[in-house]
């Protein structure tokens, strides 16, 4: 039990340095210019718009049958998890039940938190900046919209969270295989970058709206996971005293 605990705290302060590292480093990001030469880079003057924006692959295959298989999925994890809670189930241990709640909280809640703040911000899409064909002012993150301009509600990347849930899956091999559960992690993450990406081709994001969504998901996973696990432990503590 002393190994494990050990373990769990050197995970949670390796967790909180990361996220906040990271988070310092996407506010810098946000001071950059970075955002709109890729926009631009992508952007076709002659034509007036992003070229792939109605792409089959990109506006069909990834916005939304992508979208509702991992809704599928996610409904399919959320539904085990509430039939595990009204009548366990003898297949599954406690740590690993604890973990498939993250998961499944994880599945409900990254999406929510970032539908949210997209509801929050004042942040436009590319295709919606003048300089791409719209009508809205470029500003960076942590500037004010100029008076009598409109939210634009673009901010963090919405889409992307349809799969950057699935960073939550690196839980399930924690604390005990770390370089497993990192590797689960970097491949949901690069998943998310991926249809992030196609989005950015699109103009409906710029790569800070994605990396941003990618932050969020493993916060929120990050918190979770502590709170649970810690939840789970204390109940555990209780139930050996009785």
């Amino acid at each position: 039990m002393m190994l494990f605990d050990t373990r769990s705290a050197r995970l949670a302060w390796t967790g909180i340095a990361v996220l906040a590292l990271s988070a310092i480093f996407l506010l810098w990001l946000g001071t950059t210019r970075l955002d709109v030469r890729l926009a631009a880079a992508i952007y076709d003057p002659a034509a007036g718009g992003f070229p792939l924006r109605h792409a089959w692959f990109a506006e069909v295959l990834a916005h939304q049958w992508l979208k509702w298989c991992m809704l599928v999925l996610g409904a399919g994890i959320v539904i085990l998890v509430l039939r595990d809670a009204w009548r366990p189930l003898a297949s599954i241990s406690a740590g690993l039940r604890t973990r498939l709640r993250v998961v499944a909280a994880c599945s409900i809640s990254v999406p929510m938190v970032v539908s949210v703040l997209k509801r929050m911000s004042a942040s436009h899409c590319p295709w919606d900046i003048v300089d791409y064909g719209g009508s809205a002012p470029y500003v960076h993150l942590l500037e004010a919209m100029p008076a009598g301009v409109a939210a634009g509600h673009c901010f963090p990347a919405g889409h992307a969270t349809s799969v950057l849930w699935l960073v939550s899956l690196c839980t399930l091999w924690l604390p005990s295989q770390p370089r497993r559960a990192c590797i689960v992690a970097i491949m949901a993450l690069l998943l998310g970058s991926v249809v992030g990406g196609i989005q950015q081709l699109r103009g409906a994001h710029f790569l800070s709206h994605t990396l941003w969504s990618m932050w969020i998901a493993c916060a929120v996973t990050f918190l979770w996971y502590q709170w649970l696990t810690r939840h789970e432990a204390h109940r555990q503590r209780r139930a050996g005293q009785v």
